[in-house]
């Protein structure tokens, strides 16, 4: 029970499973920190330092968006106080008029609102708030005490919000794995299902197509399973999900983020196409095909499905493993294929390019295993290494 209790603390997968209710937790300690920060400090306004925290850790989970946005506002706070101390300055020693003052400040926003659309982004937006946050009353001859205060506290939140990261974590390049490697699982499982048809023979077939959904018809009389739709959609679900953590992904890795996009391409070519051979699974169940060739087809079938399985269980294990090739199978050592019927033809060359697809998948997956095993934090893999040798299991990569 205790194990279980901890395991959403310590155990990288409980977290990805569990990572909404973590990243409420976080998000309610790093603003009790930061209320505590600011009674122990006694800075004015200290609101600063709690909206701080809401803004950096409100819409961010994983570390890799986090860090990036606290470190564009240290450094847009940063570069702002510079920015204002130098106008601060110049009014009291060079300018002897509050018009030039207010030139010299328009003039710099609009370098920093260039600036910011051209290429700072949020660190631009944050250099011209916090330098007008110090500037403010530059008219009354203040020296901008409570901009600077304010200025403080943001660091202050700052800090704290990457604190609570860092002892609660939920890193992207975990999470990117986890769900590419969850998805890789559910394809496996729905390409299984084709095998429905495939392995049943003569009469047979009708049935077994009958038993995809007795419910939902199409117009062209072919049956829909419904749970297979549900499937879909929620492996459609994850791969969305993958998108926020792509640039995270690559800020904590190293690696290039056209990779990234390149895996995730691919990621969704492989949904698509097994799509498509569930769609056409179907028809093909009154088309006669030869038993060379049908065994052909459930070699690839099986091949196929471990091969997903693999891949999956690669991405999530912290052991250094490597991906194997997808398989042996090549179609072209096969030329009674050609004879086949036209709907049998097109089938096999879909599961030729779902072949391919996890092949290029798996290729892209161990050419960057060096970065996405590293970021994924060493001290997680030599943990489950050691729980996996404690317990005497073996993970599933021996399939």
């Amino acid at each position: 029970m205790w194990q279980r209790f901890t395991a959403l603390f310590v155990e990288p997968y409980v977290r990805y499973q569990y990572a909404d209710t973590l990243h409420a937790i976080r998000l309610g300690t790093a603003v009790i920190l930061a209320l505590l920060v600011n009674k122990i400090t006694n800075f004015p306004h200290g609101e600063w330092t709690t909206i701080t925290v809401f803004i950096i850790l409100g819409l961010l989970q994983y570390q890799g968006a986090i860090y990036t946005k606290a470190k564009e506002r240290v450094l847009g706070t940063l570069l702002g106080i510079g920015a204002a101390l130098g106008v601060l300055w110049f009014s009291q020693n060079v300018s002897a008029w509050l018009w030039v003052d207010y030139a010299l400040i328009g003039l710099i926003s609009g370098i920093i609102g260039y600036l910011a659309v051209r290429q700072l982004g949020y660190t631009g937006l944050l250099t011209g708030i916090t330098m007008l946050m110090i500037v403010s009353d530059l008219g009354n001859n203040s020296i901008g005490q409570d901009g600077i205060y304010r200025a403080l506290n943001i660091l202050l939140g700052t800090g704290v919000s990457v604190a609570v990261t860092l002892v609660l974590p939920l890193k992207s390049t975990l999470m990117w794995r986890f769900l590419l490697s969850s998805n890789l699982d559910a394809c496996s499982s729905l390409y299984a299902s084709v095998g429905n048809h495939i392995d049943a023979p003569g009469v047979m077939k009708d049935a077994a197509v009958q038993s995809l959904n007795p419910v939902a018809i199409l117009a062209d009389g072919v049956p829909v399973n419904k749970q297979l739709v549900t499937a879909l959609q929620k492996i459609n679900k994850r791969l969305l999900a993958v998108r926020p953590h792509i640039a995270a992904t690559a800020s904590e890795s190293g690696i290039k983020k056209e990779t990234l996009e390149t895996i995730q391409r691919t990621h969704r070519n492989i949904i698509g196409t097994i799509d498509l051979l569930l769609s056409a699974a179907p028809r093909l169940a009154n088309i006669d095909i030869d038993d060379e060739n049908h065994v052909l087809l459930l070699h690839y079938q099986h091949e196929l499905t471990q091969a997903m399985q693999h891949i999956a269980a690669v991405l999530r294990s912290p052991s250094d493993e490597m991906f194997r090739p997808i398989t042996r199978i090549a179609v072209s050592e096969y030329p009674s294929v050609q004879h086949l019927a036209f709907e049998w033809q097109g089938y096999f060359w879909l599961t030729q390019t779902l072949q391919t697809q996890l092949q290029q998948l798996s290729d892209l997956l161990q050419a960057t295993k060096p970065n996405w095993y590293a970021a994924s934090g060493l001290g997680y893999q030599r943990r489950e290494q050691r729980r996996i040798k404690q317990q005497g299991g073996e993970t599933d990569l021996h399939l």
